[in-house]
C-alpha cells in the first residue's frame, strides 16, 4: 500500500527560518552571522533550474532516472530504453517498481529455518543467527534464501524499426538531451537517418505510469514505432536482472483490447502483474509484448501503466496526465527546505549546490517510497534488490532535516507492519522488544551472510528516524503513530546488551558498522555503545512527553551500557583491540599498508558517536584527538559514499568548517559524482582481507565490472547513501544541531555565502 505525502508546506524564501527541535510549528527567525544572508529570497525556480541536467552524448555510466518513489525508469540518450547495449554492464535500462518482486521456484521448499545456525552468546549460550561461516561455504538452502525474493525489471520500451528490430546507431546523430528538474520533464533531441525526432518523457506523479511523446516525421511514416517489452528474470540478478531468453514459466495473457490500447496480464512463475498500454497510435499485440505505431501524425503519445492488482480505474487522458506532472514537481521544490550558496567565492559552492540538488531529486525517486530504499533504489539490484536496513537513515534521514517528513512517512510504514515479526525475532533471540534485521525483502525475512545476522547498529535506526518526524512536523500525531514501534525497539536496546550489575556489554556476537572485526571476540564499539543510549534515552523523552513514567529497565541499562573505550587519550573503535591505534600508527601500517591486522579502514564509525549523533558521554577533546588521528592515519582508499558527508558531520560538530567542506570533496574513489548526481560504487582490493568479501556473488554484485584503475573494480554506477548522506550533511552544517551557535555553523566564514531556510536542527 503506498502511503500518501501529507500537503507540503510552501516556506518564505530566504527568511534562513529553522524550526525549533521538538515544537511543532515554532520557527526562529534568526540574526544572521556574515556568512548567512537575511532577507534576499531564494528564487527556487532559478536554484533548481541551473542545475538541470543537459547531455549531448552517451554517457555509458549515466543513463537519466524519472520516477515518482514507487515506480523508476532509467532512459538512454533517446529518452526511451532503445540502446541498452550501449551502456554499462552496470546501468542497465530498467523499469522497476516497489513493489515488483520475484522468486525462482522453491522445489526443495526452503525456509528461513534452513539458513539458520546456533551461535554461542555469552551469558545465554547457543542462539540461531542467519550465519553462514563464509560466501564459499554457503548451502543450497543459503543461496535461495539470499536470492528470494528480488526486484525484477517490469518492461523495456525502446523505438523499434518497421521490422520490430532495433533501430540502428549509426543513424544516430546530433543528441542532445536535458531533464528539467523544475517540470520533470526529460526532453530527448536527435535525428535518425537525417530526420529529426523529439521525445518528451514524464513519469506520473500518482500512478505508476510512464507518459511519452514523439514527434517524428517518422513516426508519421511508419519508420519507427515504440515496443513495450515484457521480460522475465535472469538468474544472475544483479546488477541487470533482465532476460529476454524466455527462461522459466511465464506468459503474456490480453485481458481485453482496442485499436488504441492493450491491458495485460504479466506472469512469471509465481509472480503476477498487469499493465495497460493506450496510444494515439495503433497498439498491437507482439510475442514479448506491444507494438505502438502511429496513424499518419508526427506526433504519437503513449501510456504505458503498470499494477500489482488488476486495473480498477481508467486511464486519464495524456493531455490529463502529463499536466499532473509539472505541479507535483514544483510543489516539491517549493516545498521544504532550500539552500542557496549564490555569492559564495569558494570555487566549489556551485559544485556543492549542484550536489546537493540533484541529491534531491535522485533521493524522492529512489529513497522515498513505500519500502526502505535499497542500496541502488530503482536505478538497478544489488544484493538482489534487498535493502539494507542499517542504511536507511543514510537514504532518508535528511527528508525531516529538510521538512520533508512527508517523503520518510511512506517508508515508516514497512516497520509498523513488521513489528509482529520483529517482535518474534528478539523473542528467538531470548530478549525483549524488536529486533531489526539487516537484509531483508518486503518479507522482512533475514538474508543468510556471514556478517549480516552481527550487525546491531541499525536496531536503534526506527527511534531516530520517529524522533527526527516528531522534530519536523506535529509532536502529537507522529508520538501516537510511532509509540509502540518507539517503544519496542528501545526495549531491545535495554535487553540485548549482556552482563550484570554496573556493566553492560554489547557483543560478541556483534560485527559493528565498521565491518572488519570478528564477531566472535568484538566488544563495546564506540558508536554502537553510545547510540544504543541515545535511543533509550530519547525513548525515554517519548513516554515523559506521553505523561508515562520513565521505564525503570531503560534507566537501568542507560546507567550499565559500557562506556566508549579510550586508550592513549584516544577513542578506539572497539573496546576488544586496545592496542588498535599503537598498531595503526606503527610503521607496519604507515603509507596504508595491506596487512590485515591494520584495520584502519572501512568506515571510521568511531567518529559517528560525535556526529550522526550528538553521544552524551563523548568528550569533545578526546575526540577532536580521535579525529585528528583518523584524518592522518586512516586508509580511505576503502571506504564508501556516505563517509565523507558522515566524517563532514564530525568536523562540523568539533567546530571545524573548512574540514567539513573539505569532507565533502575528498578525491576518493567512491566520492566522484557523474553528471546526473550520482556516485559509483567502488571496491578496492588491495587489501589481504579476510573478514570482508569485495567483489563477486558474493556481495550481490554480478561479476561485470570496469577497471577503475590499480586494485579498484566498480561494482555498481550509483550507490545512494551518498546522496541521502549529503544531504543529511549539508542540513546538519546549513540548519544546525542542538547546542549549536550561530547560523550555518557548519561552513566556514569566509568563502562562503549561505541562504538557508526551513531546516529542522538535528539531534
Amino acid at each position: 500500500m503506498r502511503h500518501e505525502p501529507r500537503g507540503m508546506t510552501r516556506r518564505p524564501a530566504g527568511s534562513f527560518t529553522i524550526r525549533a527541535g521538538g515544537k511543532a510549528g515554532a520557527a526562529l527567525l534568526l540574526v544572521l552571522a556574515p556568512v548567512a544572508v537575511q532577507g534576499q529570497e531564494i528564487d527556487r525556480q532559478a536554484l533548481v533550474t541551473r542545475h538541470n541536467v543537459t547531455l549531448e552524448e552517451i554517457d555509458p555510466h549515466a543513463p537519466v532516472m524519472i520516477g515518482n518513489g514507487e515506480l523508476g525508469f532509467t532512459a538512454d540518450i533517446t529518452g526511451l530504453q532503445t540502446f541498452a547495449d550501449r551502456y554499462s554492464p552496470l546501468a542497465p535500462l530498467l523499469t522497476m517498481a516497489q513493489w515488483a518482486w520475484h522468486s525462482f521456484p522453491n522445489p526443495e521448499g526452503f525456509t528461513e529455518a534452513d539458513g539458520l545456525r546456533m551461535v554461542e552468546v555469552p551469558g545465554r549460550g547457543k542462539q540461531p543467527y542467519a550465519a553462514m561461516t563464509s560466501f564459499a561455504e554457503q548451502t543450497p538452502a543459503d543461496a535461495w534464501l539470499r536470492a528470494n525474493p528480488h526486484r525484477f525489471s517490469l518492461a523495456r520500451i525502446g523505438f523499434v524499426t518497421p521490422d520490430g528490430g532495433t533501430p540502428d546507431f549509426s543513424e544516430v546523430a546530433g543528441t542532445r538531451q536535458q531533464l528539467d528538474l523544475w517540470s520533470g520533464a526529460l526532453t530527448s533531441s536527435f535525428t535518425y537517418g537525417g530526420v529529426p525526432v523529439e521525445v518528451v518523457t514524464r513519469m506520473h506523479p500518482d500512478s505508476d505510469a510512464l507518459l511519452v511523446e514523439v514527434q517524428s516525421k517518422l513516426i508519421a511514416d511508419g519508420r519507427l514505432g515504440i515496443a513495450v517489452r515484457y521480460p522475465s528474470v535472469a538468474e544472475g540478478i544483479n546488477p541487470d536482472p533482465t532476460s529476454f531468453a524466455g527462461t522459466g514459466a511465464q506468459s503474456i495473457t490480453v485481458a481485453s483490447r482496442g485499436a488504441d490500447h492493450l491491458h495485460l496480464s504479466r506472469t512469471i512463475d509465481d509472480t503476477q502483474f498487469w499493465s495497460t498500454i493506450s496510444a494515439s497510435g495503433s497498439v498491437a499485440e507482439r510475442p514479448d509484448g506491444a507494438l505502438v505505431t502511429g496513424k499518419g501524425s508526427d506526433r504519437l503519445t503513449l501510456i504505458v501503466r503498470f499494477e500489482r492488482e488488476e486495473a480498477s480505474a481508467p486511464l486519464p487522458t495524456y493531455a490529463d496526465a502529463a499536466a499532473a506532472v509539472a505541479p507535483h514537481w514544483h510543489d516539491f521544490w517549493q516545498g521544504g527546505a532550500a539552500v542557496d550558496f549564490t555569492g559564495s567565492t569558494d570555487p566549489r559552492a556551485a559544485e556543492l549546490e549542484r550536489r546537493v540538488v540533484l541529491s534531491q531529486y535522485l533521493s524522492a525517486l529512489n529513497s522515498a517510497g513505500s519500502l526502505p530504499p535499497q542500496e541502488e533504489g530503482l536505478f538497478s539490484n544489488s544484493w538482489f534488490g534487498k535493502f539494507h536496513l542499517e542504511m536507511h537513515p543514510w537514504h532518508s534521514a535528511w527528508q525531516p532535516l529538510w521538512g520533508r517528513p512527508e517523503l520518510l512517512e511512506r517508508s515508516m510504514g514497512w516497520y509498523l507492519d513488521h513489528l509482529p515479526a520483529a517482535r518474534a525475532e528478539a523473542a528467538r533471540h531470548g530478549v525483549e522488544g524488536a529486533w531489526w534485521p539487516k537484509m531483508v525483502g518486503p518479507e522482512g525475512r533475514n538474508s543468510p551472510s556471514p556478517i549480516s545476522p552481527y550487525l546491531m547498529w541499525q536496531q536503534p535506526h526506527p527511534i531516530l528516524l520517529a524522533e527526527l518526524l516528531r522534530r519536523s512536523g506535529d509532536d502529537a500525531a507522529v508520538t501516537a503513530r510511532y509509540a509502540e514501534l518507539v517503544e519496542a525497539s528501545a526495549d531491545l536496546l535495554a535487553s540485548w546488551p549482556v552482563g550484570e550489575g554496573a556493566r553492560r556489554n554489547l557483543g560478541p556476537p556483534l560485527i559493528p558498522a565498521q565491518e572488519n572485526y570478528p564477531a566472535a571476540t568484538t566488544v563495546n564499539p564506540t558508536f554502537e555503545v553510545e547510540y544504543f543510549r541515545w535511543g533509550l534515552a530519547t525513548a525515554q523523552a517519548w513516554r515523559e512527553r506521553q505523561g508515562l513514567p520513565r521505564k525503570a529497565a531503560w534507566d537501568t541499562a542507560l546507567a550499565a551500557i559500557a562506556p566508549p573505550a579510550t586508550a592513549d587519550g584516544l577513542y578506539l573503535p572497539v573496546e576488544s583491540l586496545p592496542d588498535f591505534w599503537e598498531v595503526t600508527t606503527s610503521a607496519e601500517c604507515s603509507g596504508h599498508a595491506a596487512a590485515a591486522n591494520c584495520r584502519n579502514r572501512d568506515h571510521p564509525s568511531l567518529l559517528m558517536a560525535h556526529g550522526f549523533i550528538g553521544g552524551e558521554r563523548i568528550d569533545p577533546a578526546i575526540m577532536a584527538r580521535t579525529y585528528d588521528t583518523v584524518k592522518a592515519h586512516w586508509d580511505l582508499r576503502q571506504t564508501w559514499g556516505w563517509d565523507f558527508p558522515m566524517l563532514a558531520m564530525t568536523a562540523a560538530r568539533l567546530g571545524r568548517p573548512d574540514d567539513a567542506v573539505a569532507w565533502l570533496f575528498a578525491e576518493q574513489k567512491n566520492n566522484q559524482w557523474g553528471p546526473t548526481g550520482m556516485t559509483p560504487r567502488v571496491h578496492y582490493e588491495g587489501h589481504a582481507d579476510d573478514l570482508v568479501p569485495t567483489t563477486g556473488g558474493a556481495g550481490g554484485v554480478d561479476q561485470a565490472v570496469s577497471p577503475d584503475g590499480p586494485d579498484y573494480k566498480r561494482a555498481a554506477e550509483t550507490y545512494f547513501p551518498s546522496n541521502g548522506s549529503l544531504l543529511m550533511a549539508v542540513a546538519l552544517m546549513a540548519g544546525g544541531w542542538d547546542g549549536a551557535q550561530g547560523q550555518a555553523p557548519g561552513f566556514p566564514r569566509t568563502g562562503w555565502v549561505v541562504r538557508a531556510e526551513g531546516f529542522t536542527p538535528a539531534p
